[in-house]
């Protein structure tokens, strides 16, 4: 397994705190609150990367197993760069799982693949939902809850919800591709896999510099995560 070097652990940690003490109060939020969004991100994007391992390891696929992604520890996940990203621009990555699909069994290599991808923002959807179930047994009640508690229970459901919405999206690297790639023409795939990147980067910062009315990324998520509230709410 890629191990974070001494330096790169002191950097994310100390551009980290920075984030927090300079920044987190011109967000609108607090510092508590910035921090458990922060731990909230890490535990989403934790369950998210550790899914994808998981199922490719349960269809054949032993790859991820072996560089330790099997595992819900945190620092088997993230990725410097990609944390970071998520600190400054709100958007980022954690680190990529390796899948040999060809390894896979009772499915083609295409299916494959796409079951585990799927699996990240699928596991986010679950998360959420599991969240909720101590709320549906009447097990805890939001008034038995401190408020940093509650509000950390709050931060996982949003950012598991926007986490699963975001990576739903049929534009590669996001996993929704894998499901695309399976329906779609293959001149149509192509010519996704070579410029999804410059697409995605395009909805993520077009609001940035001209303004809210070109929040496409907003209008194509919205419907999923609408769709995902849903599915969790229902039955409560």
């Amino acid at each position: 397994m890629q191990r974070y070097s001494a330096r790169d652990i002191i950097v994310l940690v100390a551009i980290g705190a920075l984030f927090v003490l300079y920044f987190g109060r011109s967000m609108g939020r607090s510092i508590e609150e910035f921090v458990l969004f922060i731990l909230a991100l890490i535990v989403a994007v934790t369950f998210h990367e550790c899914a994808h391992a998981f199922v490719a390891l349960r269809l054949g696929d032993a790859t991820g197993k072996l560089l330790g992604r099997v595992s819900l520890n945190p620092i088997r996940h993230l990725d410097l760069f990609g944390s970071l990203a998520f600190l400054f621009v709100g958007f980022g990555w954690g680190k990529p799982v390796p899948v040999n699909p060809y390894n896979m069994r009772g499915v083609s290599p295409a299916v494959g693949y796409a079951l585990s991808a799927l699996a990240g923002p699928a596991s986010n959807v679950l998360l959420a939902f599991l969240v909720t179930v101590p709320f549906r047994l009447e097990l805890i009640s939001a008034s038995m809850l401190d408020p940093y508690t509650l509000e950390f229970v709050n931060q996982l459901l949003l950012v598991n919800v926007l986490l699963a919405a975001f990576n739903f999206l049929p534009i590669p690297p996001l996993d929704g591709f894998s499901l695309a790639r399976l329906v779609l023409p293959r001149h149509i795939t192509g010519w996704l896999e070579q410029y999804g990147m410059f697409i995605l980067i395009a909805l993520v910062f077009l609001p940035q510099f001209f303004g809210r009315q070109f929040d496409l990324l907003r209008v194509f998520t919205t419907p999923i995560q609408t769709a995902i509230w849903s599915l969790i709410r229902f039955g409560m």
